[in-house]
């Protein structure tokens, strides 16, 4: 690994989140030096919209940034960023944002979308571009607001991310957007590492409104002298090209090969692997399984989501396990950790159907609902719990196989986020996946990926040996091959059952519509 031998050379590693933003300083063998978090909101204004305040977004990046850096901003030599995925916000040629940002679970480009699809074929856009054409994306929310609000489009000098935005403000030269970030949108080429001109000629859309696309760990200018001062930093710090959160994170765990993968487990739960060249079977479209270029050169990556991961386990909590917090809160611990404390040992003799917000990959049927199968007079809210657990377990390992079929297998998985603090959760990962899962020394992977990309933007890791070399993990729990093989059993019946209900469930949506109505 090359070392800087002149000095400490911090590196800070800035994560803009759906709903919040953090900030850490780490050394450059990967100690962290600061810490610093604050949330903000989302603004559903309609139906189908999911919009953010960018310049508000920016002013609390800047206190968490001011916050972190408190000690050793002087030190601070390479600065990256982890952002979320597919937000579009409008700016000025001072990097001023226009309207607010339109995030990725804003909805309202149905129409876009299937205009899109009409006019190529979705799986022709998936084999140019790996991104299925979806309201998501964010070409098509470039493409609403050109259709519906043509006076913003025009006076749009760029339309850019927030990772773009993020390090617009700090500084950078010119705007680009990162390979990965540019992979997300559906409009990049993945072949040739530039947005495609026949997707963007078919729908009018210009080239020179969107960033030039780099590849991550790209150095792409110095920090603003003044702004520097204000928060602290050593004036010259670099700023480095970063990435979207999934891939940043799957850096900071260290997912630097194939059959490695990272589940980040929060408010969704997403399972992040890698491999080495594009992927883009018809298995990879059918299961809505995106395709685009890794942080780290010569890798892919795709990800599978389950929209109620941790948001599931808490309506639970939160709506059956009163009497549970009351005592939680006596004994002076989290509610979760004390109903993990009650669960029944084994396999649920409940199922539960996770899809309370529709469901994710492989299916994407927004119009799903959710279930609990199984129940007697003698299930009790334990039991439940217990069942909610394995369904997000069971969706994970679905997901697995159907990677796997697509040429991705993995192996062993790394954990971040909430659900890799609770020990009974890992173990029953661990027999329920059938494969070995770690936790990692550092929780907030995707800000400690942003850091070693501004590392690599110094020159001081250039191999996927000098990353491991900095990743620590904890603890490994490996699968108990009898209570695998229970298991097993407990999920053949678990693949069958979105199949067999989801005509049910489709009788229950349109009795709903029909009462409200």
């Amino acid at each position: 690994m090359t070392r800087n031998r002149k000095g400490k050379h911090m590196l800070l590693g800035i994560d803009v989140g759906t709903t919040g933003a953090k900030a850490m300083v780490f050394t450059e063998e990967g100690g962290t030096r600061g810490y610093a978090f604050r949330e903000y909101g989302i603004l559903y204004t309609k139906e189908s919209y999911a919009c953010q305040d960018a310049e508000k977004v920016w002013e609390i990046t800047k206190e968490v940034i001011r916050e972190a850096v408190r000690e050793e901003g002087q030190n601070i030599r390479s600065i990256s960023v982890s952002v979320q995925g597919d937000a579009v916000i409008p700016v000025d040629r001072d990097r001023i944002a226009l309207a607010w940002a339109q995030l990725g679970m804003d909805y309202r480009g149905r129409e876009e979308a299937r205009m899109c699809a009409d006019r190529f074929g979705a799986r022709e856009i998936f084999s140019r571009t790996g991104m299925r054409p979806h309201p998501m994306n964010s070409f098509i929310k470039i493409l609403w607001i050109k259709r519906h609000d043509e006076r913003l489009y025009e006076k749009t000098y760029k339309f850019v991310t927030y990772a773009d935005f993020i390090m617009g403000k700090l500084g950078s030269s010119e705007i680009v957007i990162d390979y990965t970030m540019a992979g997300r949108t559906q409009a990049f080429d993945l072949s040739g590492r530039t947005w495609s001109k026949e997707i963007l000629k078919a729908f009018d859309i210009q080239e020179d409104k969107l960033g030039t696309p780099v590849p991550s760990g790209t150095v792409v200018g110095t920090i603003n002298r003044a702004l520097a001062e204000e928060l602290g930093i050593c004036p010259g710090a670099a700023l480095v090209a970063g990435g979207h959160d999934q891939t940043c994170a799957a850096v900071g765990a260290g997912i630097t090969e194939e059959g490695m993968a990272l589940d980040s487990h929060g408010t969704a739960e997403v399972l992040t692997a890698v491999s080495e060249g594009p992927k883009l079977g018809s298995v990879m479209f059918d299961s809505f399984y995106p395709c685009y270029i890794h942080a780290l050169p010569g890798l892919y990556a795709t990800f599978a989501l389950n929209h109620t991961g941790g948001a599931l386990l808490r309506w639970f909590v939160e709506e059956y396990c009163r009497e549970d917090r009351r005592i939680a809160a006596a004994e002076g611990i989290s509610v979760y950790d004390h109903v993990m404390e009650q669960l029944p040992d084994g396999p649920s003799h409940v199922m539960v159907l996770p899809y309370l917000n529709g469901s994710g990959t492989p299916y994407c049927d927004l119009e799903m609902k959710g279930g609990i199968l199984g129940l007697t007079l003698a299930t009790g809210r334990y039991d439940i719990a217990k069942a909610v657990l394995e369904a997000l377990c069971f969706e994970m390992r679905l997901n697995m196989d159907q990677m796997k079929e697509a040429g991705i297998a993995v192996r062993t998985v790394r954990c971040a986020g909430g659900g890799a603090r609770s020990r009974t959760g890992l173990k029953l990962k661990a027999d329920i996946m059938g494969v070995p899962v770690t936790t990692l020394k550092v929780r907030e992977a995707a800000c400690f990926g942003a850091a070693i990309l501004a590392g690599r933007g110094a020159g001081l890791y250039r191999s996927a040996a000098d990353i491991q070399s900095l990743v620590q993990t904890d603890v490994t729990y490996e699968p108990e091959k009898a209570r695998k093989d229970m298991y097993d059993e407990r999920y053949r019946v678990y693949r069958g059952l979105y199949r067999t209900m989801k005509p049910v469930m489709a009788r229950v949506g349109e009795h709903n519509a029909e009462n409200i109505q």
